[in-house]
């Protein structure tokens, strides 16, 4: 009766070991296909932001996978997807499948995109005229910036801030004027291969590239003219 006992327990404790180790291997082959998938969101993620973002440094953190999920082993490989909207995102969800079944997961990573971007360097006031003592580069994230942006200090130097600004925000196109409303600046046109110039007087603000009203001070007439510098428009005839 005693080594009958014996002998049941000692299955039972048998099987029990047997029943911890499959369990352990399952866990660990668990495991082993999240860190894949993990991998795997994050070179996916890497080679379509690469290609669809004007970021010069994009950093992306995939999240854990939950631990009890069971994932399969997929011979012929996971695959990855995410749509171009979300791919736009800060947090992007990415669907994870496998062909040789009908399952699949999404996998969430959070993505950062940012790029070196001209910043002040302190407070500025409505007027003050940018140089290089008034601004710096740094990283910014790039959903921060709504505007045009700037990356050199030299492609500033000699704008106006419109409005006042904190320090460490980054200096965007609607923010400043390289010519404003009112100034006196030097128009020039080419006609018949001669280039010609005369004084005008801005009617509204521009950057660089902007086409903006000027009147001849001369003739007294409004034409449309291409902001060149902070002196100077030209008019494209």
């Amino acid at each position: 009766m005693i080594i009958e006992k014996a002998s049941k327990i000692a299955l039972l404790s048998i099987g029990l070991v047997l029943s911890m180790a499959a369990e352990a291997s399952s866990q660990s082959k668990d495991s082993s296909n999240h860190a894949q998938i993990q991998q795997g969101v994050k070179t996916y993620l890497e080679s379509q932001l690469a290609a669809s973002t004007n970021a010069q440094n994009i950093n992306i953190a995939v999240s854990d996978i939950d631990k009890r999920i069971s994932v399969p082993a997929c011979a012929q490989g996971f695959e990855y997807f995410a749509d171009e909207q979300s791919l736009s995102q800060s947090y992007v969800s990415v669907r994870v499948s496998c062909n040789n079944n009908e399952w699949y997961l999404f996998a969430n990573a959070k993505v950062q995109k940012t790029q070196p971007v001209v910043v002040t360097a302190g407070m500025l006031s409505p007027g003050t005229v940018l140089s290089a003592a008034n601004l710096t580069v740094t990283q910014i994230e790039t959903n921060r910036l709504r505007h045009t942006a700037y990356q050199q200090v030299n492609d500033l130097v000699g704008a106006r801030m419109k409005h006042r600004v904190r320090q460490g925000q980054p200096v965007q196109s609607n923010m400043l004027c390289f010519i404003c409303e009112g100034d006196r600046i030097t128009i020039s046109a080419e006609v018949g291969g001669m280039q010609v110039k005369t004084s005008g007087i801005a009617k509204q603000d521009g950057v660089i590239g902007d086409t903006i009203s000027v009147v001849n001070a001369s003739s007294q007439k409004t034409v449309v003219a291409e902001v060149a510098s902070t002196e100077k428009v030209v008019v494209r005839l």
